[in-house]
């Protein structure tokens, strides 16, 4: 579907829709409804289950989403945590050189400089979008951090997180002694971050406050023991650099070995593949839609010694967007903490030598990929419209269907309170025929519907059984009414990785 097209119908169904609406909307903010916020929750837990699975020693915690401006002045971010703005002097309107220059360098503009991207603008004859005129000022840093006053006096200043990373690396210390004293130590944050974009648009992909999930592997650079015997022989689509700079813009099959023998540190790659499984086989995005794109030395971020974007091809937006990546981080986060909050961070493993913990990040956009989900997964069968979400992510696990209200409503009822006291997430439709009920439940993505109808509540063989109808296929079958939690527990259960 075109972006417009599944934007109305992820609004008219209560997805999603702008924050303030009845006030005309807020650019680059956006609320989740009903459908959107379980789907949100969902895919947190997924993420989860997935990546906190890898190891005992990962952990999730959930700190505080105001900085203190110390913080920020010693990760980097005031100096840093910049975009280049391209202003048009003629009408006033600022936008970002990345998007006003996608259509004449695609590959985007990280690691140019003010001047050359302002060159790049000014051979291009790219007109302003609002005015259409060629009077485009040069590029300038615009830091994208929201300030605030902390106390009555507002002496004290803050800064909203840009970023999910920093709360991580505060709270290292305190973990160290919480958890067993030893590496590698994950500590996961699933929280929002507060970016002031210059010109927030493609809906969920340029938002000013949005939900990352973010997990923080702190390690000895020594050695981080990893079992990479079971990801060797996995092949990922990747686009390295270095064929990025001959020419290349498709990704090519390369198994785990290979990347390992190309100079990629095992730990490294084996996350490469638990995050390419997790898009792959949990979140089940096809394999000829994923890709990894490697940033040169020029392009990644100024912390990152390596990093691989997660990339999906999405339809509505015509191309591969970011929905996560992989970076690693050195030990630039923890000598910087170190330094500005005077603390020694450098810890003593129970048997070894003090050192400082380096760190690999795994990175995810939570708003990004429920609109991947929605990209990738709904559309239309037929007359239908379907949206073929794995059952376990589904906002509504099943819907019980009375099928004539009068007759059927009291059974139904029951049926429908059994399963939510079993856990199972329900919605209870008794409006219109049951051809329109079984529509809404495929658009919203239900994978299974009940039907209670006169053989559940007659004296005949049929009595007490349903009518289960799968989503997909759309085959239906009788079962007993009993039996329907215990059936389809095992599709609703979250996938984890296997590591040992």
């Amino acid at each position: 579907m075109k972006i417009d097209e599944l934007y109305a119908l992820l609004r008219r169904r209560g997805v999603l829709w702008p924050s303030a609406e009845i006030y005309g909307g807020t650019q680059g903010l956006y609320d989740y409804g009903p459908l959107g916020a379980a789907l949100k929750r969902r895919l947190q837990d997924a993420w989860a289950a997935w990546f906190l699975g890898l190891s005992p020693d990962y952990h999730r915690i959930e700190p505080a989403e105001i900085l203190p401006e110390a913080v920020v002045r010693a990760s980097g971010h005031l100096e840093n945590f910049t975009d280049a703005e391209v202003t048009c002097e003629k009408c006033g309107t600022a936008f970002r050189a990345e998007t006003l220059l996608e259509s004449v360098r695609p590959e985007g503009v990280d690691g140019l400089t003010p001047a050359e991207i302002g060159e790049i603008v000014r051979a291009s004859s790219i007109r302003c979008p609002s005015c259409g005129s060629t009077a485009l000022h040069v590029p300038r840093p615009f830091n994208m951090m929201f300030g605030v006053p902390l106390g009555v006096a507002g002496t004290e200043r803050g800064y909203l997180q840009p970023e999910t990373a920093q709360a991580s690396y505060l709270a290292f210390a305190r973990m160290w002694d919480v958890a067993r004293r030893s590496l590698p130590l994950g500590i996961a944050v699933i929280g929002h971050a507060y970016r002031n974009e210059i010109a927030p648009r493609q809906l969920l992909f340029r938002m000013r406050s949005f939900t990352q999930a973010e997990l923080q592997i702190f390690f000895d650079p020594a050695g981080f023991p990893v079992p990479f015997d079971r990801v060797a022989s996995e092949e990922l689509p990747v686009l390295r650099a270095a064929r990025r700079d001959a020419g290349a813009t498709e990704p090519e099959t390369a198994r785990a070995t290979e990347l390992v023998a190309s100079g990629l540190p095992e730990f490294y790659v084996y996350h490469l593949v638990q995050t390419y499984r997790f898009l792959r086989d949990v979140l089940r995005y096809p394999a000829g839609r994923i890709r990894f794109f490697e940033k040169s030395d020029r392009e990644r971020a100024f912390y990152n010694r390596i990093q691989f974007d997660a990339e999906v091809r999405f339809e509505s937006l015509g191309g591969f967007r970011e929905v996560g990546a992989v970076h690693y981080r050195g030990d630039y986060d923890l000598t910087r903490h170190t330094e500005g909050s005077g603390r020694d961070l450098a810890v003593t493993p129970t048997g070894g030598a003090k050192i400082l913990p380096h760190v690999l990040e795994l990175t995810f956009g939570v708003d990004r990929n429920l609109w991947a989900l929605a990209d990738v997964h709904l559309g239309r069968d037929g007359e239908r419209t379907v949206w073929h979400l794995p059952p376990y992510l589904a906002p509504v696990s099943v819907g019980v269907l009375p099928l004539i209200e009068k007759e059927h409503a009291a059974v139904a009822t029951e049926l429908a309170e059994s399963l939510a006291a079993a856990g199972v997430t329900v919605q209870y439709d008794d409006a219109s025929s049951i051809g329109r009920r079984y529509a809404r439940m495929d658009e919203a993505g239900t994978p299974y519907c009940l039907t209670v109808d006169g053989g559940t509540v007659g004296p005949g063989p049929e009595h007490g059984s349903v009518t289960l109808r799968e989503r997909d296929s759309k085959a239906q079958e009788r079962v007993p009414a009993s039996d329907v939690a215990a059936r389809l527990a095992p599709e609703f259960r979250l996938p984890r990785p296997s590591v040992r």
